[in-house]
């Protein structure tokens, strides 16, 4: 059967490819990615998928489903690309692929049984679609969840830090700089100190920790003092819980700041959160042993990954897979040299590897239980406890 999906993908690489070159030469920011939401969509409805456009809340989410009963797998796309960048992370590739593999398992769906369901996550890139779509109910009925992800480099299991996106704004009061310096009050010292604050914190933090920002409002004119100042910093920590606890050291900061320097603060999520990422070690032993069967013998194992994802989000709540496939060594994602190889001929052709490895990874998925059901137990012992994600169950 699976050389059969195989055949079929091939048979199908044009349409693969074709999507995977339009959504990336027509780069769209994240929630309005309006032509590529559009056009995956009218694919899953040819290859016979019942498709809702627009779910919950988001305009450019979309879900597809074909089969029946349990177990419903879910394969996932992205389609945002990279303010200025383009698709430098690869996203044409993983919303082509997706389809290009549903497509596939169209056919055999009456023969094997299940479901398999196509969600179409926007905004990955600006804080996630995923992590609205598990906060709406979307994964309510799903039992599995999958997606590759373009890279450099085979890898089948890696984490994924936590994420805050955190914008901290000072007030402060205008005044001459050099007439009446004393009758001001500088905003923009308040985000500098807290700059200094941060740096101050970073060796009692844990290695996992990253914070990084930037300056988005310095002020008007040098001869102005500020009263309005702000920075935005990405906080991540390899878990949740001690995210938490580092956010709340870097409000601490901003609100030491403000006493120091005399301005009022504020601060506000700017983005939607990430969790981190659970691996899971039962699906990436099936993914693997597909990459054997397709000839694959090098990857590696598992990564300790510093970035983050909304997938983060998705694996809280049900099973998940989100392997690495390389598309050209030596280069490194959000780069202009990684957005050229992923409208290029590596990047096609990982495409459509991909899309015969989702589709062989779920129809093992649809076709021993036993695999599943190892994966879900995997998944409530890394949560410490009971997902309660037994057939039909919430």
């Amino acid at each position: 059967m699976k050389q059969i999906l195989w055949q079929m993908i091939d048979e199908q690489a044009a349409a693969i490819i074709w999507a995977a070159r339009t959504i990336g030469q027509n780069p769209e920011p994240g929630f309005e990615e309006f032509q590529a939401s559009r056009l995956l969509a009218d694919q899953l409805e040819q290859a016979g998928f019942a498709v809702e456009r627009g779910v919950g809340s988001l305009t450019t989410a979309f879900r597809a489903v074909k089969g029946s009963g349990r177990p419903n797998i879910a394969l996932l796309c992205e389609y945002d690309a990279l303010p200025e960048l383009g698709h430098a992370c690869g996203h044409n590739l993983i919303g082509a692929a997706s389809v290009g593999a549903a497509a596939a398992l169209a056919s055999v769906l009456k023969t094997v049984g299940g479901t398999v369901t196509v969600l179409g996550a926007p905004g990955e890139e600006t804080g996630g679609g995923k992590t609205i779509l598990v906060s709406e109910g979307a994964l309510r009925d799903i039992d599995a969840a999958l997606m590759f992800h373009p890279s450099n480099e085979n890898v089948i299991m890696s984490t994924s830090n936590a994420l805050d996106a955190l914008e901290v704004t000072f007030a402060g009061r205008t005044a001459h700089a050099a007439g009446a310096p004393e009758k001001g009050i500088n905003a923009l010292d308040g985000v500098i100190q807290l700059f200094n604050g941060i740096n101050a914190l970073r060796p009692m933090f844990k290695d996992s920790v990253r914070i990084h920002g930037v300056i988005t409002d310095g002020g008007k004119a040098a001869n102005i003092v500020p009263d309005r100042a702000a920075a935005q910093f990405y906080v991540r920590a390899a878990q949740r819980s001690y995210l938490d606890t580092v956010v709340a050291r870097v409000v601490a900061a901003a609100r030491g700041a403000a006493q120091m320097t005399g301005t009022e603060v504020r601060w506000r999520n700017y983005e939607y959160s990430n969790d981190n990422m659970i691996p899971s070690a039962s699906l990436a032993t099936v993914w693997a042993d597909n990459l054997r069967s397709l000839g694959i013998q090098h990857w590696q194992e598992y990564r300790e990954s510093r970035g983050s994802s909304d997938m983060g989000n998705v694996s809280q709540v049900v099973p998940s897979l989100h392997p690495y496939l390389a598309v050209k060594p030596d280069i490194t994602a959000h780069t202009e040299e990684f957005a050229q190889a992923c409208l290029g001929h590596e990047g096609f052709q990982t495409a459509v590897l991909a899309a015969k490895l989702l589709a062989a990874t779920v129809y093992d998925l649809l076709t021993e239980p036993a695999c599943l059901a190892k994966a879900t137990e995997e998944l409530s012992l890394a949560l410490g406890h009971d997902t309660g994600r037994q057939a039909g169950a919430e």
